[in-house]
C-alpha cells in the first residue's frame, strides 16, 4: 500500500460559535499541511461544541457557505477532512448529529451518526451512517462517539473493506478507559487502524479525557495526545510500519 499521513485534532470548541470554530478549525489545517496529512478527522460536534440543547438554531445544511473555507483548505493542501456539526438531513429539517467529509477534491458529504446516547435523542434523529471514504488508496470507515460501543459497527466497517477506522468522539474521564480498550481490541480485531479524535476542553457540561489517540491494526497505541488542551496526533504509515508523534498547539 502508498504512504500515508492520518492526523486526529484534539480540539477545544467554541460553545455555539460556528465562524470562531471554523477559524480554529483552519489552524489545525494549516499545521496539518506542514505535516503532509492526507486525513484529518475532528471530535464529535467540533464545529459547534457539543451543545446538543441549542441544536436546532446551529444545525446545518451541507451547503451553508461558512463551510467554504474548509472545502477550500481540503482543495488547497488535497487532504481529506472529517469535521463534526449538527446537520440537516432533508426537507423536513430533520437533524442528525454528522461527521462532514470534505473530500480532496472539495466534495462535501456527510455521514451521520446511528447510536445516539443520553439525551440525544431529545434533540437528533437517528443516522444512517454513510459510505466508507477513500484516502490514498485506504478505504477508512468513519464512526462517531456511541457507535463505536457497538461491536457491530467497526465490524460492518471491516466487512465492507475498510483498513483505517476513525472515531470522532466526546469520551469523558469516567468511559475513557473501556472506550479504548474496546478501540485498541476493534484495531487487532479487525486489523484495521484506528483513529480517533477526542474534545480536548470542557464544552456542553462535560470535561472531556483527551488523550486522543492512533492504534495499529495489531493493537498498539502509536502515539497519544495528552489529557487537556488543543494537540495534533500524527501517524504516519510507510512500508507497512506506522509511526507517530503528537504535537501541541496553543
Amino acid at each position: 500500500m502508498s504512504r500515508i499521513v492520518i492526523a486526529a485534532a484534539q480540539y477545544c470548541s467554541v460553545p455555539c460559535d460556528i465562524e470562531k470554530n471554523v477559524s480554529l478549525h483552519r489552524e489545525f489545517i494549516a499545521l496539518a499541511a506542514e505535516e503532509q496529512v492526507n486525513l484529518l478527522i475532528f471530535p464529535e460536534l467540533s464545529i459547534t461544541g457539543y451543545e446538543i440543547a441549542h441544536a436546532p438554531e446551529l444545525a446545518l445544511m451541507l451547503g451553508d457557505p461558512r463551510l467554504e473555507a474548509l472545502r477550500d483548505d481540503a482543495r488547497q493542501h488535497k487532504m481529506t477532512i472529517v469535521f463534526g456539526a449538527p446537520i440537516i438531513t432533508d426537507e423536513q429539517g430533520t437533524c442528525c448529529i454528522g461527521a462532514v467529509t470534505c473530500e480532496a477534491d472539495g466534495t462535501l458529504y456527510a455521514y451521520t451518526k446511528q447510536h445516539l446516547a443520553g439525551n440525544e435523542p431529545d434533540y437528533f434523529s437517528q443516522g444512517e451512517g454513510g459510505p466508507l471514504v477513500n484516502v490514498q488508496g485506504y478505504p477508512v470507515g468513519l464512526a462517531i462517539c456511541a457507535d463505536v460501543r457497538v461491536p457491530s459497527h467497526p465490524a460492518q466497517a471491516a466487512l465492507s473493506g475498510a483498513q483505517i477506522y476513525t472515531a470522532s468522539v466526546l469520551f469523558s474521564e469516567e468511559g475513557y478507559h473501556d472506550d479504548t480498550q474496546s478501540l485498541e481490541t476493534y484495531a487487532r480485531q479487525h486489523q484495521m487502524a484506528v483513529l480517533m479524535a477526542n474534545h480536548g476542553g470542557h464544552t456542553g457540561g462535560w470535561q472531556p479525557a483527551g488523550k486522543s489517540a492512533i492504534w495499529a491494526e495489531n493493537g498498539h497505541c502509536i502515539a497519544r495526545a495528552p489529557s487537556h488542551g488543543n494537540a495534533l496526533v500524527v501517524g504516519t504509515r510507510h512500508q507497512n510500519q506506522w509511526q507517530g508523534h503528537v504535537l501541541s498547539l496553543g
